[in-house]
């Protein structure tokens, strides 16, 4: 049997506006286009080492990432008009170390992009920063 290894792509709408929808990733997220191919009409943005697909015709997704300094960006977006649908706030205190080192506290908050796709934005803290 094969071995899976990490996470390499994941496919999230474009919506009807592929322009207005990469805009918003990298004027808010501060993401850059990777690579855009018309037609067909999609485009890719690197996290890391993960490709985020965008394409048409598929639902709106999920996806979660790293930030540091999420109450400044929170902040600082949400002053420039960007609507969140979940401020920061603290979602699991890691106390046993399932997702990262024991004792630390994870946060999360929530923000759509123009096609509907849902993004998280996930800091972990330090025990004694909570």
């Amino acid at each position: 049997m094969p071995a899976i290894g990490a996470v390499r792509q994941i496919a999230l709408s474009a919506g009807r506006d592929l322009d207005a929808t990469l805009a918003f990733w990298r004027d808010v997220l501060g993401m850059s286009l990777h690579a855009r191919f018309d037609p067909p009409g999609i485009a890719f943005i690197m996290a890391d080492d993960i490709r985020l697909l965008f394409t048409d015709g598929i639902p709106a997704g999920t996806v979660y990432l790293d930030i540091s300094d999420l109450e400044d960006f929170h902040a600082q977006a949400k002053a420039s008009g960007v609507p969140f649908t979940a401020p920061p706030s603290l979602v699991h205190r890691d106390t046993e170390g399932q997702f990262g080192p024991a004792g630390e506290s994870e946060w999360m908050a929530f923000l759509k992009d123009p096609a509907g796709n849902t993004i998280g934005l996930v800091e972990r803290h330090p025990p004694q920063e909570q």
